[in-house]
């Protein structure tokens, strides 16, 4: 039986289950789902002669420069190149698999894409997109730097104090711009914070708490995280409704957990001393203009210090001005600020009406938005292009400099950088002032000569390199290095948009419109439905909690989880709008689907990085910051943190529907 079929079955017909086709889709899902929870790589064979008459055909043309060596003047005749196989890939390959067996078609990627049952794909992307740029502009502009690095002045040296302080703030801030900005900017905060507090062993207790609480927090907000974009939509619910009855749950669990984790979870001196001891930043340092670190090269070579510092003095001073004199772009904070503000109201209120005017999604307020804001960043990019410019070709210099040097096996005799503090048996005194020459621009020519001279040792040993071929790749690299100079901020905010998240997210749509056609989702439905009347509402909501945890670890991510369990509770709305099938009642349907929005939330907080986006984008920033978080141990921290948020969540969700809901038949 082919897709073009299934427009004449009976979405809840089991009997379709039985085909090879079908047996083969639930086979590639659930494969699909274990390749995006342990990726791996492929290794291609490549032949050598083809590749070099690519590569020369390319280089004839100019779109690269020619290459030098060829691996033919090794012997060899084969190159193995590595395909990743991971959560971008692997729907994406399991997708075309299926087409090319016809056991999905036109009307399966059609619903996928365009969007069915009230689920718009093409929306929801748009939506959350929009958003993100807008949320992700905000912490590019060091606002929540700068409030964490506030929040750190409040809290002092009291280390309860101070866990409690910055528990909330992440709460706070996740719950109104969503947990990607808190999560790219707070980590980093955080494993600088601990880095320089000499008694704090292990930032094991601070990054786990942050990593919990900004995802637990963004249940609250239909805007804050695709789930509940994908859950409103599935089931027509208003925003300020969703908001509404989720919020109770949440805020319990959050005064619940916090104790939890303080007095038992991380019940350590070395994890949170009551009184924390941090190095002091030297006042020179202190009144120092803060560097963007949106602008290329601004801090000159501080990766290459940071890993050469690690314990180190000179390292801790790096750490501690990260944290205690912050960048804050006041203007692009402002603006930014008001404009998510505005938005969000923007949304709730259309929404709200959209009952009485008619259906208007919610993008047409997200999209303009963000094209403000677009329009902002570059405007103000451009009148600040003079000095962004000049700050970035000071820190280029510096490492050309340094670059040669190494090269020509010379002492190393350079100008500090923006971050770079001088050795013990140095002092600095107010006659000194090469910092302040690398994070302002140039005053006048004598000084601009004096920045662009480099040292005598390289002057006398430099040779002019040949001049090279200008090639597409080449313009393509300077226009994007001229970009980034000159609008600082959009090309940040472009660098950091959940771009992967698009391809991932339609092919998963598409595979879960697979499951629905071959009948896989109604089984699950009335599975579902087997539970549901055995146990009841309490049975609907733990049951239901349970699932999506579980799923978001194992059902590709909680993004898939959503597209998967919506669709079987749709199912299983409609086996009950069935001719002579018993209703729901209104306790138990509201009951499933806010469990459900709980589940999806906190489960990225599990067992598995990959339950989240959010989790691999966590794992990555604290592994640039040198802090290496295995999935034993990633597991072994959540277990007791997922197992109390979840209790203690769905135990107040009971309560909840018992107050506010009635048995009375469920009216869509």
């Amino acid at each position: 039986m082919s897709s073009g079929d299934h427009g004449d079955i009976d979405p809840l017909d089991t009997s379709v289950i039985r085909s090879w086709r079908s047996i083969t889709t639930l086979v590639v899902f659930v494969l699909t789902n274990i390749v995006v929870l342990f990726p791996f790589h492929v290794p291609l064979p490549l032949p050598v002669v083809a590749r070099d008459a690519f590569f020369g055909a390319l280089a004839s043309l100019r779109v690269i420069a020619p290459r030098k060596a060829s691996a033919r003047s090794h012997g060899q005749k084969l190159l193995w190149n590595r395909l990743p196989i991971n959560f971008v890939t692997a729907p994406l390959i399991a997708d075309l698999f299926l087409l090319a067996i016809l056991a999905i078609g036109r009307r399966e990627v059609h619903d996928g894409t365009i969007g069915a049952d009230n689920i718009s794909p093409l929306d929801i992307m748009a939506f959350f997109l929009s958003l993100a740029y807008i949320a992700i502009s905000i912490d590019a502009s060091g606002l929540i730097r700068y409030l964490a690095f506030r929040v750190l002045q409040w809290g002092g040296k009291v280390g309860h104090r101070l866990f409690f302080y910055l528990y909330a703030f992440f709460f706070l801030l996740t719950a109104f711009i969503g947990n990607d900005p808190v999560i790219l900017s707070g980590t980093a905060f955080l494993a600088y914070m601990t880095r320089v507090s000499s008694n704090i062993l292990h930032p094991r207790a601070w990054i786990y708490t942050q990593f919990t609480v900004a995802n637990m927090a963004s249940a609250i907000l239909v805007s804050s995280n695709p789930t509940n974009l994908v859950l409103a939509g599935a089931f027509d619910i208003k925003f300020i409704n969703y908001t509404a009855n989720i919020i109770v749950p949440v805020v319990i669990t959050a005064i619940v957990l916090f104790p939890f984790l303080l007095y038992i979870v991380f019940a350590d001196e070395s994890l949170i001393p009551v009184s924390i001891k941090m190095h002091e930043l030297p006042e020179e340092l202190k009144n120092k203009k803060p560097v963007n670190p949106n602008i290329p090269n601004a801090r000159a070579n501080m990766e290459e210090q940071e890993e050469e510092h690690m314990n180190d003095e000179t390292g801790q001073l790096l750490s501690l001005e990260e944290i205690m004199n912050p960048f804050l772009d006041k203007t692009g904070a402002a603006f930014g600020g008001v404009i998510m503000g505005l938005t969000l109201i923007a949304v709730l209120a259309l929404n709200a009406a959209s009952s009485s005017s008619g259906e208007h999604p919610v993008f047409w307020v997200t999209v303009p938005a963000a094209v403000i804001l677009i329009v902002f960043d570059l405007a103000l990019g451009w009148m600040n292009r003079k000095e962004t410019r000049e700050i970035a070709r000071q820190g280029r210099d510096q490492l050309e400099t340094k670059k040669e040097l190494k090269e020509r096996s010379l002492p190393i005799q350079e100008s500090p950088s923006p971050l770079i503090q001088p050795s013990e048996s140095d002092t600095i005194t107010e006659n000194a002032t090469p910092e302040d020459t690398h994070t302002r621009p140039a005053t006048s020519a004598v000084e601009i000569e004096k920045q662009n001279t480099p040292p005598t040792t390289v002057e006398q040993g430099r040779k002019e390199p040949p001049p090279s071929r200008t090639t597409l790749s080449s313009l393509t690299a300077k226009s994007w290095r001229w970009l980034q100079e000159t609008f600082p901020t959009s090309t940040t905010v472009l660098a950091h948009l959940p771009l992967a998240l698009i391809p991932f997210a339609f092919c998963m749509f598409v595979l879960v419109q697979a499951l629905v056609s071959h009948g896989w989702v109604s089984v699950f439905a009335f599975g579902w439905d087997h539970w549901v009347s055995k146990t009841g509402t309490v049975g609907a909501v733990g049951g239901m909690g349970f699932l999506s945890v579980v799923l978001c670890n194992f059902a590709g991510t909680n993004i898939g989880t959503s597209i998967l369990l919506s669709r079987v509770i749709q199912a299983w709305q409609s086996i009950h709008a069935r001719p002579g099938a018993p209703p729901l009642s209104d306790r138990t349907f509201w009951a499933t689907v806010y469990s459900m929005a709980l589940g999806l939330n906190y489960g990225a907080f599990s067992a598995a990085f990959s339950a989240s986006l959010a989790g691999l984008l966590w794992r990555d920033i604290l592994a640039r910051k040198h802090i290496r978080v295995s999935r034993l141990d990633f597991a072994r921290v959540n277990l007791p943190i997922i197992a109390i948020s979840m209790v203690v969540g769905c135990v107040a969700l009971i309560a909840e529907v018992y107050v506010v809901r009635s048995g009375e038949p469920y009216d869509r």
